[in-house]
């Protein structure tokens, strides 16, 4: 984590590449494994494929993330989940605003993490998917091995109407709702909940 209290690019790189989904080929009916197997092979395969990608052109791998990586999740559900009670003490207009600016942390986040990801060559193996809290809540256990190194990360999934979308991580030991609830806590005991959309306002206005 950086001084913020935020994730840094280095600890959020390998999720980012395992999240982003690509619309070309995932489908929201595939089973939660698969699903996460196409984002994994999607997304390596459009960055490395697009020279302005693949050049570390920040501003188009952040057009990437939006397109092809929103449509898959579900901020709306890791937002409150990361409020916790928070999100029910906030009006309407805050609710709106730190979903809109948890979402922009997010993304700009994965954007800059798959820039120092391009060049690289990840290895990715997928476990089927474990039971959850119930029969529509998946966890995928997935192994990451990137320049000798090797990570294992949880994805945890919920089934809509839409299909299966990831709406948590888990990576070393930490699902990140639980990180960003702890911090948001800290950030609302002190601020207030304005207070708290004006610091990922401004976190997210940092060049």
């Amino acid at each position: 984590m950086n001084r913020h209290g935020f994730l840094t690019a280095a600890v959020i790189a390998p999720i980012a590449a395992v999240m982003v989904v690509s619309t070309a080929h995932a489908q929201t009916s595939a089973s939660p494994d698969k699903l996460v197997q196409s984002a994994v092979e999607g997304v390596i395969t459009k960055i490395k494929s697009d020279p302005e990608t693949r050049s570390g052109d920040l501003a188009k791998i952040t057009a990437v993330v939006q397109r092809e990586f929103l449509p898959y999740t579900d901020f709306g559900r890791t937002t409150r989940l990361a409020l916790g009670n928070t999100w029910k003490q906030a009006t309407p207009e805050q609710q709106k605003k730190l979903q809109e600016q948890f979402t922009a942390l997010l993304v700009r986040s994965y954007a800059v993490s798959l820039s120092q990801l391009r060049d690289q060559s990840p290895k990715f193996t997928y476990k089927p998917a474990a039971a959850g809290s119930n029969a529509n809540d998946a966890v995928v256990a997935t192994r990451v091995l990137n320049n000798g190194d090797e990570m294992l990360i949880d994805y945890r999934l919920q089934r809509g109407a839409n299909g299966w979308k990831i709406y948590d991580i888990n990576m070393m030991g930490a699902w990140l709702i639980e990180v960003y609830r702890k911090q948001f806590a800290d950030i609302v005991a002190r601020d207030g909940v304005d207070g708290l959309v004006a610091y990922l306002t401004k976190h997210n206005a940092r060049p």
